[in-house]
């Protein structure tokens, strides 16, 4: 039995509660259901042949916890395309996937086609710039899917240190959280700003839950799935597992001001003026190609049409 810090109505968890993986795998069969991990990547390559080899070899080799392990690309310049494959990773260009939608930049973009493209019941996400990559960046989220059923969506949380002039800062990262959109949770929706990393690119989600809410194209997804998910299903199919520390590449000022942009363009339309919304896939479910794909999806749209 895992048990769940509760903070509200929002379940808690460390990762080290996941550490069994004979019992995530023993549970996923029992479930029936089939999991994936999905990296998004631009220009990577200084990070992601390490982590595709760390978690293929942990999650796949030695342990089948994950029944696929792609990587989606933006269309990278450099070799991150090349040393993730070679690092035993499906490799797709999110232009290859759903052509006949056209492709937009982003990042959001290729998490949404990420939904199309993998076939399993449970998709976790990481980022493709994580320096310490270790196996429980991927079963500190699936974990509580696997093992709570009322849990749809679960986000990691972690330190992260910034590197600054004047030596490192533990828990100076996340700045676009805490200046942006923790004070956002706090003024609209409450609940939400008890997630303490919700701009976390480590998360993974039942498919259900992902095909049924709208992707933002860019650095606003994040956000925009957090909303959509309680709104729809209510803060207690939400859940947060510390994953300890998280060190990547920090980022400048002008980057942060431009993801800070886009999540507002997220933020803006769920709240205020429904007018301001700008760049944002559908649900995938509404797509034809995708409940051609997947029959199951077909039924579900059918069931709520």
């Amino acid at each position: 039995m895992v048990h769940s810090v509760i903070s509200g109505a929002l379940k808690a968890f460390h990762h080290l509660q996941f550490g069994d993986l004979a019992e995530l795998i023993q549970q996923k069969h029992l479930l029936g259901l089939k999991a994936a991990l999905c990296i998004p990547t631009l220009n990577e390559e200084g990070t992601i042949a390490r982590i595709v080899e760390t978690l293929r070899k942990a999650l796949v080799d030695d342990h089948a916890l994950l029944d696929e392990l792609v990587v989606i690309d933006s269309g990278s310049t450099d070799r991150t395309r090349e040393l993730a494959a070679d690092a035993g990773a499906e490799v797709v260009l999110s232009s290859a996937i759903l052509p006949f939608q056209g492709s937009r930049p982003g990042k959001g973009e290729n998490l949404w086609k990420a939904v199309h493209h993998c076939q399993s019941d449970l998709i976790a996400f990481v980022d493709g710039d994580i320096r310490n990559i270790h196996p429980r960046f991927v079963t500190g989220t699936l974990g509580p899917l696997l093992l709570d059923p009322e849990i749809a969506y679960v986000k990691g949380f972690y330190e992260r240190p910034l590197l600054a002039r004047e030596g490192v800062d533990p828990r100076g990262g996340g700045r676009v959280t805490e200046i942006l959109v923790r004070p956002l949770f706090d003024r609209f929706c409450p609940e939400l700003a008890a997630l303490h990393q919700p701009l976390a690119g480590e998360y993974a989600a039942r498919r259900e839950i992902l095909e049924a809410i709208p992707f933002p194209t860019g650095y606003g997804v994040e956000t925009a799935h957090l909303i959509d998910v309680w709104r729809r299903h209510g803060i207690r199919a939400i859940a947060q597992t510390d994953l300890d520390e998280r060190i990547h590449r920090n980022r400048s000022l002008a980057d942060l001001g431009r993801m800070s942009d886009q999540i507002l363009d997220a933020f803006l339309p769920r709240f205020l003026d429904p007018s301001s919304q700008r760049s944002e896939r559908p649900p995938m479910i509404s797509v034809a190609e995708y409940r051609e794909r997947f029959p199951a999806a077909a039924a579900r749209f059918r069931k709520s049409a």
